[in-house]
């Protein structure tokens, strides 16, 4: 069911989300910054991390936010923290970020407290960088706020700038023989907003990979082939893992079900929205390793919205500087914590 204009936040409050996404937009690096990133090898590249947000079906404010890190290029995961939390701000097309990134930017915070020496070097996340409507996707905004290189790697292609999963796109998969091949996304404006990559020898369905923060494209792209030992970059898959594992755990269930019993968590659990495109998103990894079998993912992207959250309190959450109180001020919720 499509989300209702009841269930939206305020047009004040879409606003102001747009205000912040320009403001941080502005400090969005889409270049390699790092020396590992010069070497064709990435020698001096240690650890890659990946973020999930698992949702509890049927519970439109729960939820599980995960940050792995792993090793590189072992791809063994070396730290991980998975935590529920309470959504305050609902979904809405295109603002995907303000429903999930202050809880993934508390993570990287705890870590960095806890583990410095874990930290890692560039983020793997499951959505869109800078193919987006407005060319600030959860990839971008999770990367300027913490300062970490980002990698947008989505499952479905946004239908932006002309974009689209037509005839022609489909003949262009086609063409993808192996793993490690790719196609440029360009938009109608003549911009390369991203790649299509082919990232495993038996996947068939494409990864949409763009940049989010202090990466180049081409990087982007050969960092997330070499992280698939599936169709799923490994940080990505291993945060969704674990993340419904958590919350099966926390709501004491049990162990996986008999085949065909419905799920009881969901990746970003949404419903169909207007075909203008989505954020990213999941669905089942292509491995005979994957998630338990109690766990199931919904398609997974922006297009889609969540059931709708009961109206829920910080619909304005901003994440940072001036347009965060801003917001808080204009629908009379608290501010939260800022951004680094």
């Amino acid at each position: 069911m499509a989300q209702t204009a009841a269930d939206r936040p305020p047009k004040e409050t879409l606003s102001l989300w747009t205000r912040e996404q320009a403001r941080l937009k502005a400090r969005v690096v889409d270049r390699d910054t790092e020396a590992w990133q010069r070497d064709p090898a990435f020698s001096g590249l240690q650890r890659v991390g990946g973020v999930d947000v698992s949702f509890v079906k049927g519970d439109s404010a729960s939820a599980c936010a995960s940050l792995v890190v792993l090793s590189y290029p072992e791809l063994k995961v070396v730290y991980e923290e998975s935590r529920m939390v309470s959504l305050t701000a609902p979904y809405v097309s295109g603002f995907l970020a303000f429903r999930e990134v202050p809880f993934l930017v508390d993570a990287v915070r705890r870590l960095q407290a806890k583990e410095p020496g874990l930290m890692p070097q560039v983020i793997l996340v499951d959505g869109n960088g800078v193919l987006h409507h407005r060319g600030f996707g959860v990839a971008c905004h999770l990367g300027v706020l913490t300062g970490l290189p980002c990698i947008g790697v989505a499952k479905k292609l946004l239908h932006v700038d002309g974009l689209k999963n037509n005839a022609l796109h489909k003949e262009k998969i086609q063409l993808l023989q192996a793993g490690g091949d790719s196609f440029p996304l360009t938009g109608s404006s003549g911009t390369v907003l991203g790649m299509a990559l082919r990232s495993h020898d038996h996947s068939t369905k494409p990864l949409y990979i763009s940049v989010g923060h202090k990466t180049g494209l081409q990087t982007a792209v050969r960092l997330t082939h070499r992280c698939c030992r599936f169709r799923i970059p490994e940080p990505v898959r291993q945060a969704d893992i674990r993340s419904r594992e958590h919350v099966r755990k926390t709501l004491e269930l049990p162990g996986p079900p008999a085949l065909g019993r419905e799920s009881v968590v969901t990746r970003r659990q949404k419903t169909q929205g207007p075909k203008t495109g989505p954020e990213g998103g999941s669905e089942e990894p292509t491995s005979a390793a994957g998630p338990p079998a109690h766990c199931s993912q919904g398609p997974g992207t922006d297009l889609e919205a969540p059931k709708p959250a009961s109206q829920a309190a910080g619909q304005g959450w901003l994440p940072s500087g001036a347009g965060h109180r801003e917001c808080a001020k204009a629908t009379g919720h608290p501010t939260p914590a800022s951004g680094p």
